[in-house]
């Protein structure tokens, strides 16, 4: 059997530099476009449960909460410096937005390029690649009314006292809405069955139902406030944190109440912050008043991609984390035999041990976060859903530091791997996206 060998244009100097430069625009143009046909993708195949917590966030440099993150490429120009191609991009980005029904693949073509960080675009956008707005911009109004006021009901029941649920189920059965007695504030103690009572353990009881979520409400809380500690926009005593931090709490809590299946896991909060974030701060004074709501729908519409990641029931499955991460160690034995067998054979690297956080938590926690949502761009724009875009750019993390893996041992390599080294954003995409075309 041939050995497969690290591809050639793999091996160019560009890859091996410390500080490399940008790859050809032509090379990044569009990640999603149609190539040519080489070999087709091998079979995958599944794999095993989550590793212990995740390590705390790296440390991230956060500007004032009233300014925009620049998360453009990190590139060797000057403060304030914007390309050519950035402009020209934010110019095309608009002129899409401004039509009468967006086209999709447009978008989808340019917003994997990256998002230029101004005038609300990447907002609009990634409500757009979520399908909460649908394409035709004459439905946005009516569309964004209609989910704001379910996530104002939701938030009104959910977050309602178990003994005003009681009265009001007692009200609803025995009283007439003209019936003066229905106005009553509390219940007679002899009116109040065991079912209702605060100290029932039954599984039907609201009582019961509200202590057991009370738990998770706890573990929301502290996830919350541990939440990009160095940011000031989630982080810290100011009225602007804390409201927040309240927004994100309310959103785990809503979410982990409509879905008994998943309910909460530990790093979804890492996995909204980026959402909320871009919403929050659209320049559009009403769509930042709604950027809970709005993030609530996104969020939910994002980890149906991810769902059954965070089910532990199904780590053993076909579905599950474990699968994931075998996927992940097909495609980097596809791509580059050489240096999966040097990780996994000879220094005897288990991927669990750096891929779980990297898949779960969508890279969130592996680059300051410009970056991150630099990363999201692409992942969001893929027609075929985030999850293999992401594999792909895991894929990539990995050979762009093949030369360290392979001089490593078992200590170094995980050493690195679990505190990836600053890379360039726009490179790491390059190659991605040339695993992409090679698997077509």
């Amino acid at each position: 059997m041939v050995k497969n060998k690290v591809p050639d244009w793999l091996n160019s100097s560009i890859w091996s530099s410390s500080s490399p430069s940008s790859p050809p625009s032509s090379a990044v143009a569009s990640p999603f476009e149609q190539p040519p046909r080489p070999p087709s993708p091998a079979v995958v195949t599944p794999f095993e449960p989550p590793p212990p917590r995740p390590p705390s966030p790296p440390s991230v440099h956060d500007p004032p909460p009233t300014q925009r993150i620049d998360d453009s490429p990190r590139e060797d120009h000057g403060d304030g410096f914007r390309s050519a191609h950035d402009v020209s991009r934010q110019a095309q980005l608009l002129a899409e937005l401004s039509k009468k029904v967006v086209d999709m693949s447009e978008l989808r073509s340019l917003a994997c390029q990256g998002i230029p960080d101004a005038a609300g675009i990447r907002s609009t956008v990634w409500k757009l690649l979520l399908g909460y707005l649908p394409p035709d911009r004459g439905l946005w109004s009516a569309e964004l009314a209609k989910k704001r006021f379910q996530y104002k009901q939701f938030k009104e029941e959910i977050f309602m006292n178990p003994s005003e649920i009681t009265r009001k189920m007692y009200n609803s059965a025995n009283c007439d809405t003209d019936d003066a007695s229905c106005a009553r504030a509390l219940l007679s103690r002899s009116e109040i069955t065991h079912g209702e009572h605060p100290l029932s353990l039954g599984k039907t009881s609201v009582w019961n139902q509200f202590f057991q979520d009370t738990e998770i409400i706890d573990q929301i809380d502290r996830d919350v406030k541990r939440t990009h500690p160095d940011m000031h926009f989630f982080s810290g005593d100011s009225q602007f944190a804390k409201s927040n931090q309240e927004a994100l709490k309310n959103i785990l809590i809503i979410f982990a109440k409509l879905n008994p299946g998943v309910r909460y896991v530990q790093g979804m909060n890492e996995i909204l912050a980026p959402l909320f974030y871009v919403f929050k701060n659209d320049p559009d004074e009403e769509n930042a008043a709604f950027a809970e709501a709005d993030a609530f729908f996104c969020f939910v519409e994002l980890l149906s991609g991810f769902r059954d990641n965070f089910v532990q029931q199904l780590d053993n499955s076909v579905v599950g984390i474990r699968a994931t991460i075998t996927r992940l160690s097909q495609l980097l034995r596809e791509h580059d035999e050489e240096l999966w067998r040097h990780l996994e054979v000879t220094s005897k690297v288990n991927p669990q041990f750096y891929a779980f956080r990297w898949i779960t938590l969508l890279l969130t926690q592996e680059f300051n976060f410009a970056d991150s949502l630099h990363i999201w761009d692409t992942l969001l724009s893929d027609p075929d859903g985030p999850q293999e875009t992401l594999l792909r750019v895991c894929c990539a993390m990995l050979v762009l530091v093949r030369k360290r893996l392979l001089a490593g041992d078992f200590t170094s390599n995980l050493k690195l791997l679990q505190n990836y080294p600053t890379t360039n954003i726009s490179h790491l995409l390059y190659v991605a996206n040339k695993f992409r075309v090679q698997s077509v």
